[in-house]
């Protein structure tokens, strides 16, 4: 065997040129052939090893490995091709094939199993195909997101506006309670003043003083009015009424309200400008546009309000006919369209929480719309805002407020000799409605509270009742209902600090007779006969 190994490698055999004849066409086609496919086998290993290493997380990097090994043993076979050509080193030949055989074995032996493996792997069309997929659910997790977002921000303004409205309530309550309160004191003082000013008519100084006194009422009336418009415990009460002092009355409070660094413009052109709606409202009204005109001109500016008259037709909101225009501009930022559209919304406001309610214009809205007008806004961006409204216009002149006069004779003759019980929690209330009813000639009872009215009425077998509304325990609606259940045909009077009218109109109907506190003995001694008549 050692013999045969020394005869391979003495190198003693003849070259392939021998073969070739030396025919250089022949010999140098070999040649060059077994060169360029040598080069050839010899750079795709070095391209393969430099992916591998660029790419480690390329899976199967082994069998590339094994794949460069095996390339290059076969460039060496044609290289030793090449050399063999010209010389006869048939042994390092073989050495070179073998190690080319170990090679290939090898890396068939370990490509066979990875085959399935490999056939599994995705081909690009499946990956483009898993890419359009899982793109598409990213754009719906996308969107799921845009819309989770949106309704997390939907919920948090509609907590924010449904706290702010908590807030609105509670305070509302509140200022309802303070205007309830406040005109009790009123409906003592005013009651006493005008009794006192019965007894005291031939003295002029003290019908002077009087006539003073009661005219401040009338101010804390329409105060404690305006608390009750905001605390929405106010019925409307529609009346003919001049804008035109209104208007100079709304000057001097703007001025206090929004301060100097806006001028405020009020044009009345007409001597009288009778309307038909509710007075204190359109007070509040007017001064919550004021309100936030000032707010749209936090620099200054100009608040311009003026009346004019314009007659509506072709809409759907209102009635055709004659109405008197209250504009309330300003010079501020102003609004978009789409902003100007909704501002009559309850709870919309264009101001931070805490700040705005969106309760001023939808008010300004629904008072126009109870006294059978409307509003309306018009505003663009950097050119200020004008809101109106528009109330009927009144065909006669503008009715009185309540009086301080005697009553009228044909009431007071209708209230001689009538038995009626007073309830209120109050007694210096039930002391002056007392003294004005027995003076038009009534039988007094009177009681503090619902289960002393109840207990009186079987006693004392009232013709008809007056009853405060807001009391402790049983509320007046809530006693008028247990008396008419044992006597329909009692004779009620609401006489009351605030109306809340649903409460009083699902016992009484439409037709309640309701006294809004302070008023005088002339307007008891009215409401009363209008309801025992």
């Amino acid at each position: 065997m050692f013999d045969m190994v020394r005869e391979m490698l003495a190198g003693s055999y003849a070259p392939h040129g021998y073969c070739l004849l030396w025919q250089p066409w022949l010999v140098w086609t070999h040649t060059i052939s077994d060169a360029l496919i040598a080069g050839a086998y010899f750079s795709i290993p070095l391209a393969l090893i430099a992916f591998v290493r660029r790419r480690r997380d390329i899976a199967f990097g082994g069998i590339f490995w094994l794949f460069a090994l095996f390339i290059t043993a076969c460039g060496a076979t044609h290289v030793m091709n090449i050399w063999n050509l010209w010389h006869g080193d048939y042994a390092a030949e073989a050495i070179v094939k073998a190690v080319t055989a170990l090679a290939s074995v090898s890396t068939a032996i370990i490509l066979w199993p990875l085959l399935p493996r490999a056939i599994a792997l995705p081909s690009p069309s499946r990956l483009a195909e898993a890419n359009t997929q899982l793109s598409a659910r990213i754009r719906e997790r996308d969107a799921a997101l845009e819309a989770l977002h949106a309704e997390i921000e939907e919920r948090e303004k509609a907590e924010a506006a449904l706290l702010q409205s908590r807030k609105m309530e509670a305070v509302g309550q509140l200022t309802g309670g303070i205007a309830h309160d406040f005109n009790n004191l009123l409906q003592v003082v005013a009651g006493n003043i005008e009794l006192i000013a019965r007894k005291v008519k031939a003295d002029p100084t003290l019908t002077r003083m009087s006539t003073n006194a009661l005219s401040a009422v009338e101010r804390g009336k329409r105060l404690t009015g305006q608390l009750l418009a905001f605390s929405r415990l106010q019925r409307l009460e529609l009346k003919n009424f001049d804008l035109v002092p209104l208007m100079r009355e709304a000057r001097e409070l703007l001025g206090r309200t929004i301060g100097p660094s806006i001028t405020i413009d009020v044009d009345v052109p007409m001597e009288d400008a009778v309307a038909i709606g509710d007075r204190v409202q359109l007070e509040l009204a007017i001064l919550n546009l004021a309100i936030n005109a000032r707010d749209a001109m936090p620099d200054g500016g100009r608040l311009s309000i003026g009346i004019r008259r314009e007659y509506l037709s072709g809409r759907d909101d209102v009635e055709e006919g004659d109405y008197l225009a209250i504009d309330v501009s300003d010079t501020g930022s102003g609004m978009s369209a789409e902003t100007a559209a909704r501002v009559f919304e309850p709870f919309f406001t264009t101001k931070p929480v805490g700040k705005g309610s969106g309760l001023g214009l939808s008010m300004v809205f629904g008072m126009a719309r109870q006294s059978g007008g409307t509003a309306t806004i018009r505003s663009e961006l950097g050119q200020g805002t004008t809101a109106t409204i528009y109330l009927r216009a009144a065909r006669g002149h503008e009715l009185p407020v309540d009086q301080t006069e005697a009553a009228d004779p044909r009431d007071v003759e209708q209230l001689g000799g009538l038995r009626v019980l007073i309830v209120d929690d109050e007694e210096e209330v039930r002391d002056v409605l007392g003294a004005m009813l027995e003076e038009f000639g009534c039988a007094v009872v009177q009681a503090g509270d619902g289960k002393e009215a109840l207990a009186l009425m079987e006693a004392e077998d009232p013709e008809a009742m007056v009853i405060d509304f807001a009391m402790p325990g049983m509320n007046g609606a809530d006693v008028a209902r247990a008396v008419l259940k044992a006597r329909p045909d009692m004779r009620i009077v609401f006489a009351t600090g605030f109306a809340q009218s649903d409460a009083i109109d699902a016992v009484m109907g439409e037709d309640a007779v309701v006294l809004r506190k302070p008023f005088g003995p002339a307007t008891l001694a009215g409401a009363l006969a209008k309801a025992v008549g």
